[in-house]
């Protein structure tokens, strides 16, 4: 399955009493659809997945899927420290028509490589879905190695990772070890340049909310031979990929959202809001894009 390389990894938008804004979901779906998204990724943690309730990310997957309707693949965030919880959800998530899932590292409790292996093979044998890893050890704590990695690709339907560790010599060992089929797209905006450089295919992204067409053109002028045009766009990006990272995230992505005019409301507790300073670094970037 061909995903893109722009895949945006949305926000949850909430209304006032914090509860899921389901036409403020269509909205933004469909400005990710306006802006370059060719694939958009749903309950993942820009959609602060934890504090989702599973009827909540069963509804937006429907709702994100109906907006979609052939434009752009969607990608259920279905992982959990669970095993048994994973394959619950992502055959539930199955049902309501979603284009592929993807599933973080069982966080918390600290699976052995082995155990890693087994949670990720018996999820993905679950499901006819084409599955998406997603390695992240600063939230998950866990980090699913590259010889795991390359183990897992040879599941037919395990088709990807999400790697956000920003190690560059794990990417190249993936890409080492795996068939080309295998794609392998970077879980931090500030390193797709330099991760598609060893063999990564695109980014999940969270800038995409903001600056998707420029994102997707980078990437693809890279994968066309332009790389001094590639590294151009990034350079000017590089601001924004940081400030949107100046706290915990999505925390300022919503601010930077609400700023353009693109409603997402507030964050669910344990989050809280931007505080003064973290705004005025966020607007400080979006001001250099002319974003706002």
């Amino acid at each position: 399955m061909e995903l893109g390389r722009l895949l945006t990894a949305m926000a949850t938008p909430f209304d006032a009493d914090l509860k899921v804004d389901y036409a403020a979901v269509e909205r933004l779906a469909q400005h990710l659809l306006d802006t370059g998204s060719q694939g958009i990724v749903v309950s993942g943690t820009t959609g602060e997945s934890p504090t989702l309730t599973k009827e909540e990310k069963l509804e937006l997957f429907r709702v994100v899927k109906r907006t979609a309707a052939g434009r752009a693949a969607v990608v259920a965030g279905t992982g959990t420290y669970s095993t048994a919880e994973s394959i619950e959800l992502t055959r539930a998530a199955e049902k309501t028509g979603v284009d592929a899932v993807m599933l973080v590292a069982p966080y918390y409790n600290k699976p052995q490589q082995e155990g890693l292996y087994q949670h990720f093979r018996t999820v993905a044998e679950s499901t006819a879905l084409p599955v998406i890893l997603y390695n992240v050890p600063s939230r998950t704590v866990t980090d699913i190695q590259p010889q795991t990695v390359i183990r897992l690709a040879e599941v037919p339907n395990i088709i990807a990772i999400k790697e956000a560790t920003k190690n560059m010599e794990v990417a190249a060992e993936i890409r080492a070890g795996t068939p080309p089929s295998f794609r392998i797209y970077s879980g931090d905006d500030s390193v797709t340049l330099p991760l598609m450089a060893v063999g990564g295919h695109g980014i999940i992204s969270v800038a995409g909310h903001l600056c998707g067409r420029s994102i997707r053109e980078m990437t693809e002028r890279f994968a066309s031979g332009d790389t001094a045009g590639a590294l151009d766009a990034h350079l000017k990006l590089f601001p924004l990929f940081r400030a949107i990272f100046v706290t915990t995230s999505p925390v300022p992505l919503k601010h930077a959202l609400n700023r353009i005019g693109v409603p997402v409301g507030g964050v669910r507790p344990p989050l809280v809001a931007a505080n003064e300073k973290e705004m005025a670094v966020v607007d400080a970037a979006m001001r250099g894009l002319g974003l706002i």
